[in-house]
C-alpha cells in the first residue's frame, strides 16, 4: 500500500504494526519539509501507546509545542508530527480544534484501543477508507487501497451522476464502489474492541463554514467604530492575511509561490515580499492560446516585485501527452483539462529544487470572487422584475475574458439567466444553471447507466448535505457554502490541487484557507464581498497601495486551459483517443452510448465544439474512460 504512495513521499518510508494481536498497521511515505532529520513516521509517544501517521503540515506547531512543554510534555524532535502525539495525550479528540493546518491524520490509541482518523477543515489533504472482511483500510489515495486484493474495482454510477452535475462527488463519496472519503472537517473514531467494529465507527463534524444568523452588519459596525467600518475591516483582513502567509512559510526547505497574474496569487506573493524575510521565488504557467494566457499580467507583477521568476509554457500537445497521467493521479473524472498544466508546472517546480509552493486558492470562495456569484445576483435581480428590459443588460458585464461569451447572444443569454426564476428562494438557485449545463453530459450515458440514475434528484441530494442553519443565511452566503462544499473541496483542492502537486512530490499551501481567514470572511456582510458586481471588494481594499492598480482592480479571469482541441489534429482524433473512444471500447466499459459519443467527436474534430457544454462533455467522457482503463479494465 505504501509503495503506491511513493510519489507523495519520496524521502522515506516507515511501517508500524501492533495493537490487539498485531492487527493494527500504520505506514507512511514521507515528503520531508519540517525537521528533516527527526520527523520520521510512524511516530509514537514515550511508551509507544500512541502512534501517528499524517500527511500535511501543522502550521502553528511552534506555538503548540511551547504550550505543551509548559504543561509538562517532553519532546524528542522538532517535528510537527510529535505535536499531534502530545496534543492528543493532553486533550483527546479535541486535538483537532487546536490545529492550524492542512492534514490527513491516522492515530492509534493503544490505551483506549481505538483508531482516530481526522481531515483538515476544508479538505486540502485527502483521506479515503473502505471496509474489508478483515476490518478497516485507509489511505491518502485510492490506488493504495487497490493494493489490497480483497478491495473490488468498479466505478460507482451514482457518483458519476454526481460528478457530471456538481463537478465532483458529494462530500463523503468517491467514484469507486465501496470506497468512501472522510469529509472535510471531520473526525472518525473506530473502536477496535467493539463486537462489530464497523458499527462502532463514529463520525463527528468538528468544523464547518458558518454564517451565523445571516446578518452581521450590527456586529461589524460595533467592532469597527461606526463610520470607518470598511477601512477598519480592511486593515484587520490585511493583518490576518499577513499572519496566515507568515505561518505557511514555515519549512526547513525553500518555499516558492505560484503567480498566475490574477489578484489572489498576486496578493500572496506581495505579502511574502513586503512582510516576511523569505526570498521570493515564483512560478507561473503561460499558454500558446492567447485566450488562456496571462503572461503580460505575470510580467507586470514580476517587474513590480523584482522576484526571481520562471514560467512554463504549455501547448495543446503538452496537455494531450500528459492527460492520461493526470487521471491516474486525480482518481476521478474531470470536466476540464486545467489540472494537467498544473501537474506540469509542479514538475517544473520540483526540477527547480523546491518542495513547497504557496498559492492563491480559496480567495474566491471566501470573498465572493467567482462569476457564479455575480450571475446569481443578476438572476435574482431579474427575477424580481421579469418584464424589465433594462435589468438583462447587466449580463453584458460578465465574461469579458471569453472569446465566445455566453452573453454575446443576448436573447439566448436572457432566456438562460431567466430560467428557474420561480426558485429564487431556494438554496441551490445560484448554482442551478451550471448544474444544468454540466448535466448535459448525461445524454452521453449508456441506456443502462441512465436507467440506474433514473429518479435521482440532484437538488434534493444537495439539500441533504446542507446544515439546518442555511435557511437563515443571505443568498450570497448560501451560494458560497455550496461552492465551497462541491467545486472547491471536491475538485479544485483535489483534482486540480493536492493531486497535481503531489504527483510531482510538491506540497501546495493555501493562506486564504487558513480557518481564521474563512471565519473572518464569513462574518462579513455580503456587500463587503460583492459590492454591486465588483467581486472581492474588501479583499481588494485591504491591499490598496501594495499592488499595481491594474492588477488590484482587474476583473476576475478564472484559470482555464484549452480543452477538446488538445486531442485532435488536422480534423482527426489522436490515435490513443480514437482507440479509447472507439465503439468497441465504449461498449466494453458500458458507461457511454457509442453513437452519441461518435457525434460529439465529429463535432470536436470539425472545430465546432466551442461552448462549455461540448467541451465539458468530451473531457468528461474521455477522463472517465481513462479512469476505467487504468483502474478497472487493466485489472
Amino acid at each position: 500500500m505504501v509503495q503506491r504512495l511513493a510519489h507523495r513521499g519520496p524521502d522515506g518510508q516507515g511501517v508500524w504494526t501492533g495493537g490487539p494481536d498485531g492487527r493494527i498497521g500504520l505506514a507512511h511515505s514521507r515528503l520531508s519539509i519540517i525537521d528533516l532529520a527527526g520527523g520520521h513516521q510512524p511516530m509514537g509517544n514515550e511508551d509507544g501507546a500512541i502512534q501517528v501517521v499524517f500527511n500535511g503540515e501543522i502550521f502553528n506547531h511552534i506555538e503548540l509545542r511551547a504550550e505543551l512543554i509548559a504543561q509538562g510534555h517532553t519532546f524528542r524532535t522538532h517535528s510537527d508530527t510529535e505535536v499531534i502525539v502530545h496534543l492528543y495525550e493532553q486533550v483527546g479528540e479535541a486535538f483537532v480544534d487546536h490545529l492550524n493546518g492542512q492534514f490527513a491524520i491516522a492515530l492509534w490509541d493503544g490505551r483506549q484501543r481505538r483508531l482516530v482518523l481526522a481531515r483538515d477543515r476544508t479538505g486540502i489533504r485527502p483521506l479515503f477508507f473502505t471496509w474489508t472482511p478483515d476490518g478497516l483500510a485507509f489511505a491518502s489515495e485510492v490506488k493504495a487501497l487497490f493494493a489490497l486484493p480483497e478491495v473490488p474495482r468498479a466505478l460507482d454510477v451514482g457518483a458519476l451522476g454526481e460528478t457530471f452535475t456538481y463537478w465532483a462527488p458529494l462530500p463523503g463519496h468517491t467514484v469507486f464502489q465501496g470506497i468512501d472519503a472522510l469529509p472535510p472537517g471531520t473526525l472518525m473514531v473506530v473502536d477496535a474492541q467493539a463486537p462489530d467494529v464497523r458499527a462502532s465507527a463514529r463520525l463527528h463534524r468538528y468544523w464547518d463554514w458558518d454564517f451565523g444568523d445571516g446578518d452581521f452588519s450590527a456586529d461589524t459596525h460595533d467592532r469597527s467604530g461606526g463610520t470607518h467600518q470598511g477601512e477598519d475591516l480592511a486593515e484587520e483582513l490585511r493583518a490576518l492575511l499577513i499572519d496566515a502567509v507568515r505561518l505557511q512559510l514555515r519549512a526547513d526547505v525553500p518555499v516558492g509561490a505560484y503567480l498566475s497574474g490574477g489578484l489572489d496569487s498576486s496578493i500572496v506573493t506581495t505579502l511574502i515580499k513586503h512582510f516576511t524575510d523569505t526570498p521570493l521565488r515564483t512560478f507561473s504557467l503561460t499558454f500558446d492560446d492567447a485566450e488562456f494566457d496571462e503572461s503580460a499580467q505575470q510580467a507586470e507583477l514580476v517587474a513590480h516585485l523584482g522576484t526571481s521568476h520562471s514560467s512554463l509554457r504549455c501547448s495543446r500537445a503538452d496537455i494531450a501527452q500528459a492527460f492520461a497521467d493526470t487521471i491516474w493521479h486525480t482518481e476521478a473524472p474531470v470536466l476540464r483539462t486545467a489540472p494537467t498544466p498544473m501537474m506540469l508546472l509542479a514538475r517544473h517546480v520540483r526540477e527547480s529544487g523546491f518542495k513547497v509552493v504557496l498559492t492563491g486558492e480559496g480567495a474566491d470562495e471566501v470573498f465572493g470572487g467567482y462569476d457564479i456569484f455575480k450571475e446569481a445576483r443578476i438572476r435574482r435581480f431579474m427575477a424580481r422584475q421579469p418584464q424589465s428590459k433594462v435589468r438583462p443588460q447587466l449580463i453584458d458585464r460578465l465574461y469579458p475574458y471569453l472569446r465566445h461569451s455566453p452573453a454575446a447572444a443576448r436573447v439566448l443569454a436572457q432566456r438562460f439567466f431567466a430560467e428557474g426564476a420561480e426558485h429564487a428562494h431556494q438554496p441551490h438557485f445560484g448554482h442551478h444553471p451550471r448544474w444544468q449545463t454540466t448535466q448535459r453530459i448525461w445524454q452521453f450515458f449508456s441506456p443502462d447507466v441512465r436507467a440506474q440514475l433514473a429518479g435521482w434528484n440532484h437538488l434534493a441530494a444537495l439539500e441533504a448535505h446542507l446544515p439546518a442553519s442555511h435557511a437563515g443565511w443571505q443568498p450570497l452566503q448560501r451560494d458560497q457554502y455550496i461552492e465551497a462544499h462541491t467545486l472547491m473541496s471536491g475538485y479544485l483542492l483535489s483534482s486540480q490541487g493536492d493531486r497535481m502537486a503531489m504527483a510531482a512530490s510538491i506540497e501546495g499551501r493555501f493562506p486564504f484557507l487558513d480557518h481564521r481567514v474563512i471565519e473572518f470572511g464569513n462574518r462579513l456582510p455580503p456587500r463587503y464581498k460583492l459590492m454591486g458586481l465588483t467581486e472581492k471588494y474588501l479583499l481588494k481594499r485591504s491591499v490598496h497601495g501594495l499592488l499595481p492598480e491594474g492588477i488590484r482592480t482587474r476583473t476576475k479571469q478564472p484559470y482555464r486551459a484549452p480543452d477538446s482541441a488538445c486531442f485532435f489534429e488536422q480534423g482527426r482524433a489522436l490515435d490513443w483517443v480514437a482507440e479509447l473512444l472507439s465503439p468497441a471500447r465504449l461498449a466494453d466499459a458500458g458507461l457511454f452510448d457509442a453513437q452519441a459519443v461518435g457525434k460529439l467527436m465529429a463535432k470536436c474534430a470539425q472545430g465546432r465544439a466551442i461552448g462549455f457544454g461540448d467541451n465539458m462533455a468530451f473531457v468528461g467522457v474521455l477522463s472517465t474512460m481513462l479512469l476505467h482503463e487504468r483502474f478497472v479494465r487493466a485489472h
